[in-house]
């Protein structure tokens, strides 16, 4: 009887283990699993914040009568803080205002401007 008793006692003491073990890991698997969301969190956020950028230098390139922002393309880069101009003018002066344009609206930003001339 007594090595019955020795045999339950090792084996709830290998079962308490296993579950420390087990909460342990699970304690660990959560740490991953919130440091990975809010890692996507954050990417989400940047290419929110691009895609914002983006869309509001292009709306002040096509609200802006003076150019003929159709053929513009607006690219930006959220992690180097870049807008990007794409694409074609008709002169050398349409292609220094929308460079005006898109400065205008994105402060904190490198500007380039890689527009074309195209009559």
């Amino acid at each position: 009887m007594k090595s019955v008793t020795t045999l339950a006692a090792i084996a709830l003491l290998a079962f308490a283990t296993g579950c420390d073990n087990t909460a342990d890991g699970l304690k660990q698997d959560a740490a991953v699993a919130a440091e990975r969301t809010e890692q996507a969190g954050e990417v989400a956020g940047t290419k929110i914040d691009g895609a914002l950028q983006t869309g509001e230098v292009k709306s002040a390139l096509v609200a802006d009568t003076r150019l003929g922002a159709g053929d513009i393309n607006v690219d930006t880069n959220e992690e180097t803080k870049t807008v990007t101009l794409n694409g074609s003018v008709k002169t050398e002066a349409e292609k220094q205002l929308a460079g005006e344009v898109a400065t205008s609206k994105s402060a904190g930003y490198t500007m380039v401007n890689n527009l074309v001339i195209k009559p």
